[in-house]
């Protein structure tokens, strides 16, 4: 029975840590794992991942799901399209059910300048070859004929909203387990509950990573740990211009489908989507005040429930089963920060706000190459950190209204 449960493993049980590595990847989220399973294509496979808790513990099991490209600026909408293509046939590349869904994103608009600004997005998704297009409130109906569109007495009146047919849903945790494995498969080491302690610089680079279970000398360090991103550059010596904040979600009990696209309401702060299981996912915007605290507010359940209801009435006694809070690192301009820093071996991945997920495979793509090859790829060169200094902002501000 032993044989047997060790030939069904996802990926090899933790061995001790060597000496060194020639790459170290502190967190073991969708980012992290993703860049791991990349590295394989340039034969980088001397590759240790480090993970605090357990694989898929932080923002990659903590997130809702949704995939999309809509974005607001020319850099953004580039760069989340390139990550929806991958995504595309993410199933077929890792040989795992991702339960992916292109079931389409509905982003409400209920105002005329929330009309005007969907309208501006449209345009410059189209631009850059996204799907992306602003329709009325007769064909939101064929859409989601079971939301509540036209109502005369609605506090926000439904005029209209961005459809975006590309956009979806994935399974979140299958998309960490598929890519752990690939990573395994490829001869990375994946090292759960691994706290690291500590960075040791040494001419200009990070020559050291002390953990809780011995100190390892590294060739390249990336640092994909999400909300807990700034503790760890600090170690580096790199100031990131990033807040940490808690986004809150929950779901209901399963239901018949009902809900058949995602949606978000540009000002009541609400998303909606409806899971596998027939549960209704709802979500809001972040909370103000920075914190590590992963603790829910009855304020957020208030809130969320009362705009769901205005849009669903037909869930006024469904029961909550529960509900969760992540950490989510927003930069300045709501983009991320990505690439090199001006430690010269030391990479991150942060500032992802709530959007890290949706980016997974891009991030591991061009994150992977950077590491192979010593440049910044083209298409994450708009998210360098150097941009806050240079005055290069790539403001995603309210792109969706809510943070998805």
């Amino acid at each position: 029975m032993l044989d047997l449960f060790r030939k069904r493993r996802m990926w090899r049980p933790a061995s001790k840590l060597k000496g060194a590595y020639d790459v170290v990847i502190i967190g073991g989220g969708s980012h992290g794992l993703a860049t791991a399973h990349y590295l394989r294509e340039h034969g980088i496979t001397d590759v240790a991942i480090l993970e605090k808790r357990y694989i898929g513990s932080g923002a990659a099991g903590r997130n809702t799901t949704i995939l999309r490209s809509n974005y607001k600026t020319p850099e953004g909408a580039r760069f989340y399209d390139a990550s929806v293509k991958l995504y595309e046939g993410l199933s077929q590349e890792l040989n795992f059910n991702l339960l992916f869904s292109q079931c389409g994103h509905l982003t409400l608009a209920h105002s005329d300048r929330a009309m005007f600004v969907m309208a501006n997005r449209a345009e410059v998704n189209r631009l850059s070859g996204i799907d992306s297009r602003l329709i009325g409130p007769d064909e939101i109906q064929q859409l989601a004929p079971a939301m509540q569109v036209d109502n005369p007495n609605a506090t926000f009146p439904i005029m209209g909203a961005l459809y975006h047919p590309p956009g979806g849903i994935i399974r979140h945790d299958a998309v960490v387990w598929a890519l752990a494995r690939s990573a395994d498969q490829g001869g990375a080491e994946i090292h759960q509950d691994t706290e690291v302690l500590g960075l040791e610089r040494s001419g200009g680079r990070v020559s050291k990573v002390k953990t809780d279970r011995g100190t390892i000398a590294a060739g390249q360090v990336l640092n994909c740990t999400a909300g807990w991103s700034t503790l760890i550059s600090d170690m580096a010596g790199v100031k990131l211009p990033i807040t940490t904040h808690i986004l809150q979600a929950c779901v209901t009990e399963p239901f018949k489908p009902l809900l058949h696209v995602v949606v978000v309401s540009s000002q009541m702060h609400v998303y909606i989507s409806q899971t596998d299981r027939g549960e209704f996912l709802m979500g809001a915007e972040i909370e103000p005040w920075t914190t590590y605290r992963m603790q829910g507010t009855l304020n957020f359940l208030q809130d969320v429930c009362r705009h769901s209801l205005e849009l669903f009435p037909q869930l006024e006694r469904a029961r909550l089963l529960r509900s969760w809070a992540g950490l989510c690192d927003l930069s300045p301009d709501y983009s991320p920060i990505l690439g090199q820093t001006e430690v010269e071996n030391f990479h991150v991945s942060a500032g992802w706000g709530t959007y890290g997920f949706k980016a997974a495979p891009i991030v591991g793509k061009t994150l992977a190459e950077l590491v192979a090859t010593g440049r910044q790829p083209e298409l994450i060169a708009p998210f360098a950190l150097e941009r806050f200094y240079e005055d290069r902002l790539v403001s995603e501000l309210a792109a969706a209204a809510v943070s998805h």
